[in-house]
């Protein structure tokens, strides 16, 4: 994931920070506890797309 990506984009529900999770890719919103997908390096920021965390998962 492109750091300089990282910077520009937010959260579709909340507008806060998302945070990379090489791990998993993901792009993960800590306020709204949702873990958004990136497929083929490319983020889906549609809010239905979203996995929900569950409380003992760990943000990166």
């Amino acid at each position: 994931m492109d750091h300089r990506l990282l910077e520009i984009v937010a959260c579709p529900v909340c507008n806060g920070k998302l945070y990379f999770n090489k791990e998993k890719q993901e792009l993960v919103c800590k306020a709204d506890r949702l873990a958004y997908p990136v497929r083929d390096g490319i983020p889906v920021l549609l809010e239905n797309e979203a996995r929900a965390l569950s409380a003992d998962e760990t943000h990166p």
